[in-house]
């Protein structure tokens, strides 16, 4: 029965108790993006400005100069599962912009052994097959600056697709919106709304499949999962000012409220919402090379003894710029301080102005 565990865990994704309203669904959409982001614990919705503002705070888009390009990659599980990235702007005038961004979050190469035993009981390798599960977000970003000046807003257009193998299948749509508004004092201050109007998830279950696998654990998987899931809204708000010293050294600082509309076990809990506060900073050297530190994912995690313990998620990061070119690296949950998992993130900004 070991040989059916791979693909019924898989499908126990579908369904989560039997629920159509998850806590947690299109999760992958969460993971961030930019590896200048993620140092910073993701601490950036208030400040971002680039061609990585389509995912954390659309209204950032109008700050574009010139098309912008965006990579990133980084993996989890030891390599089994990869994150990848891609992200393309440009302004349309000197008051919007608009982005296209594509995230594809998967595992490759998953052995299907659900045929492994023939009709007569015997073992057969040449009936094993491989297959992969990915979940992919396209997103359709527009910016916009307001006629108050230092105001900015943006929206996003989210097609989600996700696939199972030949198991299951599902397209998903939502929509984001974004605001910006810096004072005369350079302090910033900026709002996301994610699935803001929800997030509707439509499975396709290839029943013929499910039959086959369904009574491979007995009690489980006896019945077709539900076929439906809605992603609720989360808010993200964010603060944060630059300094600049003797013109050449300059310290950027930042925080975020994470807010769910959900209990949960973050640092701050009620029926209603949750709050999961991110502070971030990056110390700039003539804006050529960038050190980033930051703190997030605060949890109280219960312990074996039925205790909690705060954990908290440590990050660091490192860039280089020269002209339209910047490389970023960040290293997520410093020491394993908190459940999340670690990784090391890569990612490449490039600015069309330098062709120019």
């Amino acid at each position: 029965m070991k040989n059916y565990l791979v693909i019924l865990l898989t499908l126990a994704v579908l369904t989560a108790q039997a629920q159509t309203t998850r806590k947690y669904s299109n999760e992958f959409m969460n993971i961030g993006v930019d590896a200048a982001a993620l140092g910073m614990s993701n601490a950036v919705v208030s400040q971002t400005a680039d061609v990585n503002s389509g995912y954390w705070n659309p209204a950032g888009l109008v700050h574009l100069e010139d098309n912008q390009l965006a990579l990133m990659h980084s993996s989890y599980f030891a390599n089994i599962a990869n994150y990848n990235y891609i992200a393309y702007a440009i302004p349309i005038d000197d008051r919007s912009a608009v982005g296209i961004s594509l995230i594809r979050f998967g595992v490759d190469d998953i052995l299907d052994t659900t045929q492994l035993i023939d009709e007569q009981g015997n073992i057969n390798y040449d009936r094993i097959n491989t297959f992969s599960t990915a979940d992919y977000g396209l997103t359709f970003s527009y910016a916009r600056k307001l006629p108050l000046d230092g105001l900015n807003i943006g929206f996003n257009a989210k097609v989600i697709r996700r696939i199972i193998g030949d198991f299951a299948s599902a397209w998903g749509f939502g929509f984001d919106a974004g605001i910006q508004f810096e004072t005369k004092n350079d302090w910033k201050f900026g709002l996301m709304v994610r699935d803001i109007t929800t997030t509707y998830n439509a499975w396709a279950i290839d029943e013929a499949k499910f039959e086959q696998i369904s009574g491979a654990v007995e009690g489980q998987n006896q019945e077709l999962p539900e076929t439906t899931e809605i992603t609720i809204p989360k808010m993200q708000f964010g603060v944060s000012k630059k300094w600049i010293f003797n013109y050449d050294y300059s310290l950027l600082a930042a925080t975020n409220l994470n807010i769910r509309f959900i209990e949960s076990n973050d640092i701050i809990s009620t029926s209603f919402a949750s709050i999961n506060p991110a502070v971030g900073f990056e110390f700039g050297y003539t804006d050529l090379v960038f050190l980033r530190g930051g703190l997030g994912n605060f949890q109280n995690e219960l312990q074996i003894d039925n205790t909690e313990d705060l954990t908290f998620q440590p990050n660091f990061g490192v860039g280089f710029k020269y002209k339209g070119i910047q490389i970023d690296y960040a290293f997520t949950d410093i020491g394993d301080q908190s459940a999340a998992l670690y990784s090391n993130v890569f990612s490449l900004k490039l600015d069309f102005s330098i062709f120019r």
